[in-house]
């Protein structure tokens, strides 16, 4: 046990040092430069040089990535080039809007599939079963920035249930979750059909078992036995499941942001990518060790092993990787479609938005 342990280790530490450095690599090469985003296209030589030398930016790639590196095991993300300030105080203050929007589509995709799941099952084949099958189908097919887009045209132009125009919470708690319930419903729907389909599965299964039989033979319905019994059983796939759909849930919320305007951490993301930020853009590479860690996993296991496991409680088991995955990918794919290629020139006042902070301010 203890040399699986140590191996696990020495490999995730050795994905790490692999993606880093790679990422630092790729942005030596990727075209482009901070200076120009930070101090703008008529800055002169003697600002660009003075600002290179004041981040380092005139060292070689191998000592810029040793200087990142022992700063980051030190729990240091860097300093961000375009607001003078370190990543994580850029960060610290837009973590509550995101986990807010990640906790109450947590809590829809509950309130959702629960009913939505035993009424499915309740009667295998009938009107509802159908309909239910047939709407989850086409809800988990639609992304969910443009589930977002469909919402925020249909409740707020068209039905005029809320103003697009987001509401902090110092204006008013209940304002601040009303508003906040709709970009996390557009988050919480395909995840909450893909619940719904586990669901149903699982209780199925379960409704074929001896207990429930005995159930039947006690007296009690369908509905009762449902409830009281099956649902238990019934829900360890489902807990499971949705302990490990946490970082596609935090991913979901980070691009529902845009489409709602939530200053989160999608939106210090985007500025950050428009502003070649690339601290903050490092640190979000390194969470892609997670898709390396599954690689090397089925390569020499055979089967995904997860980092942390309870075993004083019988709870979810969470993987790692899977969560780094789904944070990291759609982050890097934003990078790529947004910069790489594009003309390094700026036109005269073209897209103010860029140059603003993070918070709108």
């Amino acid at each position: 046990m203890g040399k699986a342990v140590l191996k696990r280790l020495a490999l995730l530490l050795g994905t790490l040092l692999l993606v880093s450095a790679l990422a630092f690599a790729a942005f030596s090469v990727i075209p482009g430069d901070p200076t120009g985003a930070v101090l703008g296209m008529e800055a002169t030589d003697e600002q660009i040089a003075a600002f290179r030398a004041r981040q380092g930016l005139d060292l070689p790639v191998w000592q810029r990535y040793l200087s990142w590196l022992s700063a980051f095991l030190a729990g240091d993300f860097g300093q961000s080039y375009k607001y003078d300030m370190t990543v994580a105080q850029l960060i610290a203050p837009k973590v509550g809007a995101t986990l807010t929007l990640a906790a109450i589509a947590f809590a829809l995709i509950l309130l959702i599939s629960l009913p939505l799941g035993l009424l499915a099952a309740r009667r295998p084949g009938g009107v509802a079963d159908r309909a239910v099958t047939v709407l989850t189908q086409l809800t988990m097919s639609v992304p969910n920035f443009v589930m977002g887009i469909a919402l925020m045209y249909l409740f707020a132009l068209v039905l005029r249930w809320f103003q697009p125009e987001y509401i902090p919470p110092e204006q008013g708690l209940w304002p601040h979750l009303r508003f906040m319930a709709f970009p996390a419903l557009a988050v919480a729907l395909p995840k909450s059909a893909m619940t719904v389909k586990l669901l149903r599965g699982s209780i199925l299964g379960e409704l074929g078992q001896d207990y429930i039989r005995t159930a039947y033979s006690k007296g009690n319905s369908r509905g009762s036995a449902l409830r009281r019994h099956v649902l238990r059983n019934a829900m360890i796939p489902v807990v499971t499941f949705l302990a490990m759909a946490i970082g596609d849930i935090m991913a979901g919320s980070i691009v529902v942001e845009q489409v709602f305007g939530v200053p989160g951490l999608g939106r210090v993301l985007i500025s950050s990518i428009n502003n070649r930020d690339y601290p903050v853009v490092q640190a979000i590479v390194v969470l892609l060790a997670g898709a390396v860690g599954n690689l090397i996993d089925r390569a020499v296991f055979g089967f995904v092993t997860d980092m942390f496991k309870t075993t004083f409680i019988d709870f979810a088991v969470f993987n790692v990787a899977d969560c780094c995955i789904t944070v990291g990918v759609p982050l890097l794919f934003l990078y790529v479609l947004l910069y790489v290629g594009k003309d390094e020139k700026k036109e005269d006042g073209a897209d103010d938005a860029a140059q603003l902070p993070p918070d709108g301010h």
